[in-house]
């Protein structure tokens, strides 16, 4: 059983970035959401992988993927993915250096103030591990982005 104080973590992670798309704008949305699409998928099939490795230890008693891992593949990845995105696409050190310090800040700051409220702790991971595992998945989504990018064109191109 969830204890309160997960249950509220759990909402918060969900609706705050999600809320925040609506800033993004119609355009952008409708550009990026492949990418973040691809990325939520991709983050969810790590999340099981990791859940099946214990790279991290939820404090609540019974371990369970839907209330524990699948509120963070589901809530920021992608509006943060999109968010990434839409301020760096087209200027891959940007995109690099944005993704380096956002995955650096969860990974050596935020989990441990996780950790603190007795959320989640790092387990078979240690920090510079954790990023890696957080880090390397931008390449991919920047990869993603830039092939949906080149299709669109080629697509615009013949309909012209």
């Amino acid at each position: 059983m969830a204890t309160r104080r997960h249950k509220v973590f759990n909402s918060s992670i969900i609706m705050i970035p999600w809320l925040s798309l609506l800033f993004i704008g119609k355009r952008s949305f409708k550009r990026y959401s492949f990418a973040g699409v691809f990325i939520v998928i991709f983050e969810i099939i790590n999340h099981l992988y990791g859940h099946k490795k214990h790279w991290w230890k939820f404090y609540d008693d019974r371990r369970s993927f839907i209330k524990d891992e699948l509120p963070f593949s589901i809530g920021p990845y992608m509006p943060f993915s999109m968010w990434l995105l839409k301020f760096s696409f087209g200027n891959f050190k940007k995109f690099v250096l944005l993704n380096v310090i956002s995955d650096g800040l969860f990974a050596f700051f935020f989990i441990d103030v996780l950790k603190k409220m007795k959320i989640i702790r790092l387990n078979r991971l240690n920090h510079f591990q954790f990023f890696i595992y957080l880090h390397y998945k931008a390449y991919l989504l920047y990869g993603v982005q830039y092939l949906f990018e080149k299709i669109k064109d080629i697509d615009d191109n013949k309909n012209s």
